[in-house]
């Protein structure tokens, strides 16, 4: 007797720069998986191995946390992509004659100013680029680190035959064969004219000669599209009729926003770091990002977890609970000493350094350790509120801060979120609300054509718990420290840099 067909399965994957995570989640939005594999503990030579579900009926999304990195196929790439041997690894397969530029830019490239500057006079000034894209030029964009490449490496890139953004790139070795950009993900390289979402003409022809031919059509984030590759069917066990739904990046492709269910007024905060600006309504302008598919406004920073976790192997022993026991035994205010930590440089605000300084807003060149610890996370987030209110937003009451990415398990952390904000701090049970998202997103692409909203979708997920409210005095002591930070703005490189 032939046994009953089993239910869909819906996979999300955040593939970020430190490793892979996926959950698997059923038709009632239930998590019946989760994994994780570290890059550096797990993948020694890079040899990695799936975990293998039953995959009978899975629906795949995946979301890419590497937003404006780029992959350029060198040219006859679309056949090996077609040919892949199920009995050889992916990364054997694809190490040879397959990428013609073998160390591509990736988000934290600042080295494409001059690019930036000439798109910028080709479409009529900074404003207007932001009328047409959605952003001024930035040069972690990849439509500018493309019209680098193209004039500093010409000949790999003449032989070129596709470019990828990271996320297309992952959902091409799926399907065997090269997936195109969604609007959300193609909306962050300012090439897609955000209104008539297609590329615009005007960004292509500055950045690169026959650069559509290169790109492919944009599809919507809810294209399905088309069956898994036969290498995932035969060496990972994978069902001939999982479909793969298009790949996104993490920011502006709503798999963040998707897994925490983001509301109009709400601030969303990867600790990362970056927010998300919830609103009905978006105005273009030289300062703010909007993407394509979505109403928010998006502000992303280089100096996040990793410039946390340098604190934390200097102050804190390398140990997260030293880290969040300082937190504890510091105050609110951390008595009037405060840090920026840049130590990438940054694009808003275009600023480098570490500056640190005390309650008599004197820099100093250092902090004691447990000052240090409050000192970087109080900035990172003092930071971040300030940036939001330059751009017109206000925190009012009624306001939630929903926080996601790894360190939303992080009580402390999130306690001093909930002060600087001065707002309460929601989280997901599940604090990786990106790879749930994407499985979220998996499922939406199933029943899309048929007109279900993302809204239908997702009613079932659980609410937001709420796990941090300001502390009573938190508005008390934060605005003789806010005050400061304003005038810490006034200073030379990195105060004069906060105020742009």
């Amino acid at each position: 007797m032939a046994s009953a067909p089993r239910a869909p399965l819906y996979l999300g994957l955040d593939l970020s720069t430190q490793q892979l995570k996926a959950v698997v989640i059923d038709g009632e939005l239930r998590v019946v998986h989760q994994s994780a594999v570290q890059f550096d503990a797990e993948l020694p030579e890079f040899r990695y191995r799936s975990y293998k579900p039953d995959m009978n009926g899975v629906w795949l999304a995946c979301v890419v946390s590497q937003q404006h990195g780029s992959v350029f196929w060198r040219r006859g790439a679309s056949e090996t992509l077609k040919h892949l041997d199920p009995d050889q690894d992916l990364h054997q397969l694809l190490q040879v004659c397959v990428f013609s530029v073998s160390d591509s830019p990736v988000w934290m490239d600042s080295s494409s100013t001059q690019q930036c500057e000439d798109l910028q006079a080709a479409a009529g000034g900074a404003l207007r680029l932001a009328e047409i894209t959605g952003s001024r030029a930035y040069e972690r964009f990849t439509g500018n680190q493309i019209a680098k490449l193209r004039q500093t490496r010409a000949e790999e890139f003449q032989d070129t035959e596709r470019i990828s953004l990271v996320s297309s790139f992952a959902a091409s070795l799926f399907l065997g064969g090269y997936a195109a950009i969604d609007y959300s993900d193609g909306s962050g390289m300012n090439l897609l004219d955000i209104r008539t979402r297609n590329w615009s003409e005007i960004c292509l022809q500055a950045s690169a000669p026959h650069l559509d031919q290169l790109l492919g059509a944009p599809l919507p984030s809810t294209s399905v599209l088309g069956p898994v590759s036969s290498y995932f069917v035969h060496r990972y066990g994978f069902s001939e009729s999982c479909s793969v739904v298009a790949f996104t990046g993490d920011n502006p492709g709503t798999s963040s926003l998707a897994g925490m269910r983001l509301q109009p007024g709400d601030v969303a905060v990867s600790l990362t770091l970056t927010h998300f600006l919830s609103s009905r309504r978006v105005t273009v302008a030289v300062n703010v990002c909007v993407c394509v598919c979505v109403c928010f406004v998006i502000s992303s920073f280089k100096n996040g977890s990793l410039t946390r976790e340098r604190v934390r192997n200097e102050c804190a022993g390398a140990s997260w609970e030293l880290f969040s026991a300082a937190l504890s035994d510091t105050p609110l205010g951390n008595h009037g000493n405060i840090g920026f930590y840049f130590e990438t440089m940054e694009i808003t605000p275009p600023v480098i350094g570490v500056h640190r300084f005390d309650s008599a807003d004197c820099e100093t060149v250092t902090h004691l350790p447990q000052v240090e610890v409050r000192a970087v996370v109080e900035g990172q987030f003092l930071s971040r509120r300030l940036h939001a209110e330059r751009l017109g937003y206000s925190i009012i009451p009624g306001t939630r801060v929903l926080a996601t990415g790894g360190a939303s398990s992080n009580k402390e952390i999130l306690q001093v979120l909930s002060d600087v904000f001065n707002a309460p701090v929601y989280t997901i049970d599940l604090s990786d609300s990106t790879c749930l998202g994407s499985a979220y997103r998996a499922l939406h692409g199933l029943v899309a054509e048929s007109g279900a909203s993302f809204v239908d979708v997702v009613k079932k997920a659980p609410e937001p718990r709420l796990v941090a409210t300001p502390h009573p005095k938190a508005k008390e002591v934060r605005r003789p420290l806010y005050d400061d930070a304003l005038l810490a703005s006034e200073a030379e490189p990195c105060r004069r840099s906060l105020r742009q």
